[in-house]
């Protein structure tokens, strides 16, 4: 049930006509040796910690360990609830949860890295504000995590996701792939659409390097959030229109090139 690939993934998709978060929960059991009800359990506590972190600063804003951010989203939801947003329901809920989402990590809280801490905002950020637009059940959200996690363990597999390592194309870039993925699975799309909405991400966000004031991650990391929500939700889109993208594996290889060629005083700020 294993792939280290795009197109092996694709195929196990194709051959046994199942979407991408099916082969990643049928991994979860069969190579972890995990029984079903135990996976189940465990990607529910995920989603739940998810929750916490990106609604808990909204409502008590705590300041960060560097003291660069703290409060921001708080901002944003009032800034929405006044009526006077720009981006719609659905984006300026993921934004807000994005940057929720950062600064309870930058204050020691309890978050998901997916894949990384400082790119964990994007997506709990958008599959939630999928949830409440749309009212999706916390089961099919919990089941679109499967398909987040398998685009991450490519990234994994054949790149990186270290921004100390790749910079930040590597964290938000492949947490934006992450999360758009699993939204064009959420909203009815083909496992290709999938991965291609994830590839119009990482070409989006290539070349984007790590650069944290301080060295800590704080800023700009949580607004890189917010953009990569964005990005995200533009590449579902796309997607879901039917615009194809180069395959993943293509993107991931480009990924790692330009990690390669980074000036070494912008690669390793972490």
């Amino acid at each position: 049930m294993d792939f280290k690939n795009a197109n092996e993934l694709l195929t196990l998709c194709e051959e046994q006509s199942i979407s991408i978060s099916e082969v990643m929960r049928n991994r979860e059991i069969i190579i972890g040796e995990c029984p079903a009800k135990e996976v189940d359990q465990k990607m529910a506590r995920v989603l739940e910690i998810m929750k916490e972190a990106a609604r808990s600063p909204i409502e008590k804003p705590i300041r960060s360990m560097g003291g660069l951010i703290g409060g921001e989203a708080q901002k944003l939801a009032q800034h929405s609830a006044s009526g006077q947003g720009l981006c719609g329901e659905l984006l300026e809920k993921a934004i807000t949860y994005a940057m929720a989402t950062l600064e309870t990590n930058a204050s020691m809280g309890l978050i998901v890295a997916s894949p990384t801490a400082g790119s964990a905002g994007i997506v709990p950020g958008l599959l939630l504000a999928f949830q409440e637009v749309y009212h999706f059940s916390d089961k099919e959200i919990q089941q679109v995590l499967f398909n987040a996690g398998a685009v991450g363990y490519l990234a994994m597999r054949n790149a990186t996701v270290a921004g100390a390592v790749g910079g930040c194309q590597a964290e938000v870039g492949v947490a934006s792939a992450m999360a758009a993925s699993a939204a064009v699975e959420l909203m009815g799309g083909t496992p290709k659409q999938c991965l291609d909405a994830a590839s119009t991400v990482l070409m989006n966000m290539l070349g984007l390097v790590c650069d944290p004031v301080g060295g800590l991650v704080e800023y700009p990391c949580q607004n890189r959030n917010a953009a990569g929500v964005a990005n995200a939700l533009i590449a579902a889109e796309m997607s879901l229109a039917s615009h194809s993208s180069f395959l993943l594996m293509k993107c991931s290889r480009r990924c790692t090139k330009s990690e390669n060629d980074f000036p070494l005083n912008y690669e390793r700020q972490h």
